[in-house]
């Protein structure tokens, strides 16, 4: 008895598309890869998407729509910590969604609906629109749930006699540096990716909140 196969719909695309760039990332998704993960031809897709752009641009949309949004909060502060730590605990189940968020030249209704959201509860805690531009721009992709850091380090050689070599080295060139490496909290251990993203947030938010305070416009500090 031959499998009858449910007719294709857009949604069953969509649901595939993210199996898929959860399994070989974004740059390994492509509507043949795909087509052939749902036993179709590519053309078939077209009929559902438009083009792979089209394609990304809807898989963030449902992964945006499946933030574990919280309710409106008294206390704005509270309320924007939650609504990104509940972004990051979406974003993170899919290692692509940074990268195709970065790439997006559109907005679709679940992405405009995030931003929204973030800045209405900055506006309930009276916040300016000046303040609320500035404090956006700060957060920028922390409002997703990640951030991209810069801090490339050199490797060191296995060797014993030559990685104390290069350490001396290092400490005589970049003193701070190895100062920082050598004798922090968390010397000689990775750091903790939720740890240092939720201590930047909470910076954040204090400062947003200590300028609400002051009385800050953007002008005065032109």
């Amino acid at each position: 008895m031959s499998s009858v196969r449910p007719p294709l719909d857009r949604d069953t695309v969509l649901t595939a598309a993210i199996a898929l760039a959860d399994e070989v990332g974004l740059g390994g998704l492509s509507m043949r890869r795909l087509g052939q993960a749902l036993g179709v031809t590519p053309m078939a897709l077209y009929k559902h998407v438009a083009n792979r752009e089209e394609l990304i641009d809807v898989m963030v949309e449902r992964i945006v729509a499946g933030f574990d949004v919280p309710i409106q909060d008294d206390d704005w502060r509270r309320e924007l910590r939650a609504r990104i730590l509940a972004a990051r605990a979406a974003t993170a189940r899919h290692a692509w969604v940074r990268t195709a968020i970065e790439t997006r030249r559109m907005a679709g209704d679940a992405v405009l609906s995030h931003m929204d959201a973030l800045m209405g509860a900055m506006f309930r805690g009276g916040l300016s629109a000046d303040l609320v531009h500035h404090a956006m721009h700060a957060l920028s992709t922390r409002m997703w749930g990640f951030t991209r850091d810069v801090m490339p380090t050199p490797s060191l050689p296995a060797d014993v006699s030559k990685r104390a070599a290069a350490l001396a080295a290092y400490a005589e060139a970049y003193p701070a540096i190895v100062r920082m490496a050598s004798t922090g909290s968390h010397a000689g251990a990775d750091c903790d990716e939720e740890a240092e993203f939720v201590f930047a947030l909470d910076i954040l938010l204090e400062g947003f909140e200590r300028l609400h305070h002051a009385g800050w416009r953007s002008e005065s500090n032109a």
